[in-house]
């Protein structure tokens, strides 16, 4: 009996370190030969092959997979088009996303606390929002009107799937709505903060709709924590925070230089 279970153990030990050692590899190689190739094809084919196992049921479950999947693929998706838009050479911002895929798959994914979807929800936001602005900033509003409306319905339905209020189809499809809006708004006016030659390149509108996604969920919580006695004195302070912030970053930090 003792045999077994250190035999099991061992094999525990082995399993966790090749885990440990493909989502290493996927987090390098999904970065590095998206650079080395100047293409994101690969990069992005690499993603979607690490996640066979959405694929891999049957066809009435397919949709409903992949809706659960969403944020991962987002985050994932990213790193692969943000690494391409920052160019065919090594940068500082390609050894950065490549750092935090590989936190991202390690430490943050597995994760499952009420926080810790919160906190990957926002990621996804950021994530989803600068490369969809980067990528979609020639093309016509349609496309990042429609990439928005994912990530907002992605970023919705991660958080509130672990809910006790199991139909949020209509909340996430508004939420998803509200970031499509925002983001036709900014469409024409599209800033990105660039830091030197490091290839760091953020989107005001990545910012502006993180801060709005946890603000929503904020709300979204006070309204379940005090259900009839809701006031809006219960969420005055963060919706105050982010007025009050999103204010600033348009008034004062919308310099035309760093218009698209």
């Amino acid at each position: 009996m003792a045999d077994y279970v250190l035999v099991r153990k061992s094999r525990n030990i082995a399993s966790n370190m090749v885990h440990v050692f493909l989502n290493i590899l996927l987090g390098v190689g999904s970065v590095l030969i998206t650079v080395l190739s100047g293409s994101p094809i690969i990069g992005i084919l690499l993603i979607l092959v690490s996640k066979w196992r959405i694929f891999a049921v049957r066809s009435r479950y397919l949709w409903l997979n992949i809706k659960s999947n969403l944020v991962d693929l987002i985050v994932g998706l990213s790193v692969v088009i943000l690494t391409y838009f920052a160019g065919a050479t090594f940068l500082p911002v390609d050894f950065i996303l490549m750092a935090f895929y590989c936190i991202w798959l390690l430490f943050i994914k597995p994760l499952s606390s009420e926080n810790a979807t919160l906190a990957q929800s926002l990621v996804a936001v950021f994530l989803g929002i600068s490369a969809s602005t980067i990528m979609t900033s020639n093309l016509d509003a349609s496309f990042i009107v429609l990439l928005s409306f994912m990530v907002g319905y992605a970023a919705s339905r991660h958080v509130l799937v672990q809910s006790v209020d199991k139909d949020f189809t209509l909340t996430t499809l508004i939420c998803g709505l509200m970031f499509s809006e925002v983001a036709w708004l900014c469409h024409s006016w599209s800033i990105i903060y660039t830091f030197g030659n490091t290839g760091i390149r953020i989107p005001q509108l990545a910012i502006i709709l993180t801060i709005f996604a946890f603000i929503y969920n904020y709300a979204r919580q006070a309204m379940i924590k005090f259900q009839e006695d809701f006031r809006f004195k219960n969420i005055i302070g963060p919706v105050i925070f982010g007025i009050i912030l999103v204010s600033i970053i348009v008034i004062w930090f919308s310099d035309p230089l760093f218009n698209i």
